[in-house]
């Protein structure tokens, strides 16, 4: 029989653990978990699972501590998620006829990472490679990458993720990233997730940099070029730099026409551009609904890693916005009902106030 291990590393998760564990608890034939140092009862929760523990001393490099966990593996396969994560849907049979009919194809896993913007709850989605044949180990300080050239698979394994509210962890991963550009200062995947960094503490100069240093070394079929485009784009919204945003977009339109994130961006990059001076840039008016209208013809995807509600009742609330706006009072109240209909809160208190 094909063997699997929960594979972790962890460090004072008690609020979390138990909820992780429990979910995983009936597809795993062990749990190897590596504590980096708890205070608080992290290990007795482990221990109460049935879970192999390990103290390993804290290095400041995320991809050393994974890979010591994975050696402490004796399964053919591991499983590996954070504390802060927990299996949502039925998925042992899909996870057991995958590691029982692979052995070099990699997992990927969906994550639905809850956020706060706007004052109001986000959620986005992405695949990670979380399914691991024995053998297969990490790379990088921070962030750490699955090192391995094997295929990979997208499976239906939805993990939530809400780590991002209830913990800052930006101080920590930001000290780690430029630990790792001073040894490495080209590599365009540590110079995006530090400009994500800065984005996160809303430094957004800072961010821009970085995003624009990485936009031009990443490669054309990089795995996490379309979030970087959508990062960079946000940043120079937020910096009010729309010379190089009408360029940014100009570049990408064709390559990313079935993204609804990149076209709700470029949406919300014309309204700010517009009334900067709306003289200049009054002949681009159309393409604000334009861009919105098109997120609503893609719809939501599992394409790209997308947030839920770029191609639904995120892109129709604006459309109501923007009728609105305009006095379009009938055609406002339809797109706020679509997005009503989708339970979308704002979308269902300006219904009130405009009927």
């Amino acid at each position: 029989m094909t063997t699997l291990a929960l594979v972790m590393i962890v460090k004072n998760e008690e609020r979390h653990l138990s909820r992780c564990l429990q979910s995983v608890k009936g597809i795993v034939d062990e749990m190897v978990i590596v504590d980096t140092g708890s205070t608080d009862r992290t290990k007795e929760i482990a221990y109460a699972f049935g879970a192999k523990v390990f103290d390993f001393e804290w290095v400041n490099d995320f991809s050393t501590a994974r890979n010591y966990a994975l050696e402490k593996s004796t399964s053919d396969w591991n499983f590996v998620l954070d504390a802060d994560e927990y299996i949502m849907n039925d998925c042992g049979s899909v996870i057991r006829n995958f590691i029982e009919k692979n052995d070099k194809v990699i997992g990927r896993i969906k994550r639905i990472d809850e956020f706060i913007q706007d004052g109001e709850k986000r959620y986005a989605q992405s695949y990670l490679s979380r399914l691991l044949p024995k053998g297969v180990k990490y790379v990088g300080r921070v962030h750490e990458q699955v090192n391995s050239d094997l295929p990979r698979e997208n499976l239906d394994i939805e993990v939530y993720h809400d780590g991002y509210v209830y913990t800052d962890k930006t101080d920590r991963n930001l000290k780690l990233l430029l630990l790792e550009l001073e040894r490495d200062p080209l590599n365009d995947y540590v110079l995006y997730q530090v400009g994500k960094q800065y984005k996160l503490r809303q430094q957004l100069q800072q961010a821009e940099s970085y995003f624009e240093k990485s936009y031009n070394l990443v490669a054309l079929k990089s795995w996490y070029r379309h979030s970087l485009i959508i990062d960079y784009l946000y940043t120079i919204i937020g910096n009010k730099s729309f010379e190089k945003g009408l360029k940014l977009i100009e570049t990408e339109r064709d390559r990313f026409a079935d993204s609804p994130d990149f076209h709700f961006a470029c949406g919300l990059f014309y309204m700010d551009l517009i009334f900067s001076n709306v003289n200049k840039y009054i002949h681009l008016f159309p393409l604000i609904e334009q861009s919105f209208l098109r997120c609503l013809e893609i719809g939501d995807t599992d394409k790209y890693d997308s947030v839920k509600g770029t191609g639904s009742f995120l892109a129709s609330y604006n459309l109501g916005v923007f009728h609105e706006v305009l006095g379009n009072t009938d055609k406002a109240i339809s797109f706020y009902q679509q997005a009503a209909n989708e339970q979308y809160e704002r979308a269902i208190k300006r219904l009130e106030l405009l009927r």
